[in-house]
């Protein structure tokens, strides 16, 4: 009796743990050299109501790392004469960018995209459409009083990325979703978009929604794709890029964090980093210019974002006194930039004495502790990088 109660019970319970089983969060991690791109790790769902697998080159929102993209259009805007790093960028916008606390000093891109123009992200940093990112840079909480731009303390401040791009726009005349089309993805041949403005029905169908920690999804379901509204927009305002003027204000494109592209796409944008030398991309000016940025920002006060430079970051460096903890279990320098945002936790890392770099993210990451994100790599990415280079032999 006791037997076929214990065979009855497993008849049913079995099927049950099957359907309770949560599949792993959805990550991908690929490796490459200057020839060739590999997914080492590809797992989970792209999107748990349709049960769709994951692909390695799914499209997702890559966070922060679109700050490193962003430097790149500016720099690629710069080759073409457009645009100066060291110039007053109120000269572009045709509006006076001061701190409240320095009102004669200059604010550059350089100052913006090195983090160490004053800017504070307390004001927010998200401008609707229909709203005024001039007047978003005139409220003093925007602002911190820790030196003049260029010497103010480094404070990772997500405000001057739409800065930045609004500047691009208006020296150059084009919308900011298109000048980055034109200058960094079409050259390199990706597939990418910021949110989703430009990407098509076969990339909108294989998106990757991001989920919470909790299982919830926090961004890129059905309600943030495509025949949707994919631009924060201000109340009573028209969904409506058509009558946009370039130079006004490219917050709605999120140049902060907005760019959806997948990991076999984004590895392309390293291999150019690697192929530097050959000057197809940039000048060898500028790709010195973007070596002594970081060279130049040892910020002794930090410690994840210990060198940062013009959208891009360097870590592991040795014998700094802000070197902070590792994401390889290595002792090489890596150059490139993180992404944290919505539950997922993203990278492109290239060596900086080698060949090698990855791409990679993962989602339902766990929030920083008290909410806050102070920096520094979670124990789960360095586990999941830690697979990768077991993956490519090395320790």
């Amino acid at each position: 009796m006791i037997r076929c109660f214990i065979a009855a019970f497993a008849f049913i319970a079995f099927p049950a743990a099957a359907q309770d089983a949560v599949p792993p969060p959805a990550t991908v991690v690929v490796a490459f050299d200057r020839e060739t791109i590999r997914p080492l790790i590809v797992e989970g769902l792209a999107n748990k109501e349709a049960g769709r697998a994951l692909e390695a080159n799914d499209p997702v929102r890559i966070a922060s790392i679109s700050k490193l993209i962003m430097a790149l259009t500016a720099l690629r805007l710069m080759d073409e004469g457009k645009v100066d790093l060291t110039r007053d960028v109120s000269d572009y916008l045709g509006w006076p960018v001061r701190s409240p606390y320095h009102p004669d000093a200059p604010v550059t891109l350089a100052h913006l995209m090195s983090h160490r123009a004053g800017l504070s992200d307390k004001a927010g940093y998200i401008i609707p459409l229909g709203e005024s990112l001039e007047a978003k840079l005139v409220d003093p909480a925007a602002w911190r009083d820790t030196g003049p731009p260029g010497e103010a303390a480094f404070e990772y401040a997500n405000l001057g990325s739409p800065l930045v791009a609004t500047a691009l726009e208006a020296a150059s005349g084009e919308r900011y979703d298109q000048l980055v089309e034109r200058l960094v993805f079409a050259p390199l041949g990706l597939k990418a978009c910021l949110n989703w403005i430009g990407c098509d029905a076969d990339m909108q169908a294989r998106a990757v929604t991001l989920y919470r920690h909790t299982g919830e999804v926090a961004r890129d379901d059905a309600a943030d794709l495509p025949p949707q509204c994919t631009i924060p927009v201000a109340e009573g305002v028209a969904c409506d890029l058509e009558s946009y003027v370039p130079g006004t204000n490219a917050s709605i494109f999120s140049p902060q964090g907005g760019v959806r592209i997948g990991m076999m796409d984004l590895a392309k944008i390293g291999q150019m980093v690697m192929a530097a030398e050959k000057g197809d991309f940039l000048s060898a000016g500028l790709w010195h210019a973007i070596g002594t940025s970081i060279i130049r920002s040892i910020n002794v006060d930090q410690e994840f974002f210990c060198t940062y430079g013009y959208g891009i970051q360097a870590i592991q460096m040795p014998n700094l006194p802000c070197a902070g903890d590792k994401l390889f279990g290595d002792d090489r320098t890596y150059v490139g930039h993180s992404g944290e945002a919505y539950g997922l936790q993203s990278g492109l890392w290239i060596d900086a004495d080698g060949d090698r770099g990855y791409a990679f993210f993962r989602t339902q990451a766990a929030p920083p502790v008290a909410g806050e994100d102070t920096g520094g790599f979670t124990q789960g990415e360095k586990v999941l990088m830690a697979r990768a280079l077991g993956m490519v032999g090395e320790p």
